[in-house]
Formats: C-alpha cells, structure tokens, sequence
C-alpha cells in the first residue's frame, strides 16, 4: 500500500509539472524540445545515451538482485568457506569478459554516435545566412547584425530575432571573462573564451520565443544572465530589421523631450548610446529602440516604465554587482528620462 501511494503521488506530481509547462515557443526553455535541425541532432544524441544507459543500469540492477537472491544464508556458527579461493570458476570467467566485450561495444558505439552528431552539425547548409556578432559582458549580450553593406548594420541587447528557416551564423566573444552561449531549444552549448572567436551555426524551423541563458559561470550575476531568441516569419523579421536601423524616433515635446535632455545632459551618455542623437558611447547596452524589448537588464525585469524608473534610480537593488550606478534624480526628471527610453521603439 505504502508503495502504491508513493507511485501515485510521483504520477500527480509528474502530471501537475507537464500541465505548468509553458506552451512551446513562449519563453521555452528545454533541450527535449527541439526546433531546429542542430538541436535535433543533439536531442537524438541524447536519446542514444539515454536508451543505452537505461538498458546498462537495468541490466546491472538485474544481477545485483539475482546475486543477492542465489547468494548463500549464513548464521552466527557458520564456519567460514574459502575453498572458492583455490577452485577456478570458468563460467564466472566467462561472464565477465562478456561483460567486458559488451561494455567495450556500447562505449564504442557511444563515442561513433558522437563523431556522427558532431559532423552532422557541422553540415548545416548556410546559404544566405543571417550574420551577427554576440559579445559576452558581466552580465548581458551585446547583439550586432552584420552586414557588408554598411548602412544596413545595427546593434540591440540581449534580444536576437531570426527569421524562421533560414540558417545563422553566430560570430560569438567575451569582454572579460568566460560565458557560454545556449539557447537549448535551438542548437548547443558555445563557450566564449577572451581574446578568441567562437562561431556557431543554427536555425529555427518553427516561429516562437526562446529561452537562451548565459551556462559558464562568470560572476556573481550569472544567473541573470539571460537571453531571448525571437524566430518569427521572414516578413516579420525584415521588419524588424528596418525598423531597427532607422534612428531613434525625436520626441514631439513635453516630458519626452524633457527625458531627452536629461539622458543627453548627464553621466547616462557615458556608457550608452542612442542613434541619432550624440550618445554614442560603447560600454552598455544600445538603447536605440530599448523601449521594444521584452525585458531589462538580461532578463531580470519586464519592459515597463515603472521598472525603467525603478532601474535607473538604483540598479544594484536588483541585480546587485552590475556596473551600472544609481542615479539620484527628482521623482519628475527620473519619470520623464524613463518615459523617453520607454518611447524609444
């Protein structure tokens, strides 16, 4: 009885945790749910190791019971037998070189599902592929959409938008220390070491909104370190990207010229920029269109302008250790920069 109620709670609890899932592509997070060809490839990896594994540890639970069961009883006048130590035992022999040519096969047949896994990620046709150079900081992404032609290049922030069915070619570095780029719906794992340059190669089949999340520690904020990698149709993308090349919009008057002036005013230029404006500083995020992402701060709050105001006035609140100082401005000035950044899509 005690054994059924444990089975049936495990059942509950594994039916409640499926029912809680998030429907795929909305801020999906999971490696078994793959969208595109890479991590297919690695989800059926997976699925060999784990098939094998399961069979391995079945198969070694199996004899450790039937050795328990055959093994003899003893009491506490049994006299000791140690005639097994001068006898040979060619079955036992037998069983375990078996054992032995069994497990070299299935280590061996690991290792050739792996060297196939691997060349199979790399064959990924990339004709006409989407170019963009993420750059690691502690602790957020720094998004560049290359081009050869100049004027079609922009920069965003923790935010990556891809057409749907069409490969891209991730040019990945780090500032500072090592991270490591994953978006496990999507393709695998990429550390980004200094100094070196890391390329991988994915694609989204299917539209929706990917999970990605910083997987080498890298400092006291590493948690918060995530990503979001929004594949959408190719119509939907393209206009995305023009939107994201055109300047900041100008503000009409009022409080989000008031906000203009401020952020153009004072230290906020020093590390941000603002295209088409004379903010063009490198050390944090773009803020061209900041106001259109979904969350701030590598994921740690919604796009809001209370949250903008709330960042702003004390960032370390939220993610304590970030570079980013707190500001001391009036309650009216902190409400008009916030309304400006947040009209910045």
């Amino acid at each position: 009885m005690r054994a059924r109620l444990l089975l049936m709670i495990a059942l509950l609890l594994i039916a409640q945790a499926v029912s809680a899932e998030p429907a795929l592509g909305v801020n999906s997070q999971d490696a078994l749910r793959a969208v595109g060809p890479q991590a297919d490839h690695i989800l059926s990896l997976w699925n060999v190791v784990l098939g094998i594994c399961t069979v391995v540890f079945a198969a070694v639970l199996l004899v450790f019971v039937y050795a328990l069961w055959r093994a003899p009883r003893g009491r506490a006048d049994t006299q000791p037998d140690a005639s097994a130590l001068h006898k040979t035992e060619p079955k036992l022999r037998n069983r375990v070189v078996g054992a032995i040519v069994i497990s070299t096969v299935l280590l061996l047949g690991l290792i050739t599902a792996s060297v196939l896994t691997d060349r199979a990620l790399a064959r990924m046709a990339l004709e006409d592929a989407v170019n963009i150079d993420v750059t690691a900081n502690q602790w957020w992404w720094d998004v560049r959409y290359d081009n050869p032609d100049p004027s079609q290049i922009f920069t965003t922030a923790n935010e990556l938008h891809i057409p749907v069915g069409r490969p891209v070619i991730l040019k990945l570095r780090s500032s500072d220390v090592i991270h490591s780029f994953w978006v496990p719906n999507i393709a695998g794992k990429k550390d980004l070491i200094p100094g070196r340059t890391a390329t991988l190669q994915m694609r989204a089949d299917r539209a929706g909104t990917y999970r990605g999340q910083c997987a080498e520690f890298c400092g006291l904020q590493h948690a918060w370190m995530s990503f979001v990698v929004i594949a959408e149709d190719p119509d939907r993308y393209e206009a995305w990207a023009a939107k994201q090349r055109e300047p900041a919009i100008e503000p009409s008057g009022g409080e989000l010229a008031r906000g203009k002036q401020l952020f153009l005013s004072t230290t906020c230029v020093m590390c941000h920029a603002i295209q088409g404006t004379d903010a063009n500083a490198r050390h944090a995020p773009d803020l061209t269109h900041v106001g259109g992402r979904q969350a701030l701060a590598a994921g740690v709050l919604p796009n809001t302008p209370e949250n903008l105001a709330a960042w702003i006035a004390n960032p370390q609140v939220h993610k304590p250790g970030v570079n980013m100082p707190a500001h001391a401005f009036a309650q009216q000035d902190l409400h008009a920069l916030a309304a400006y950044l947040h009209s910045l899509k």
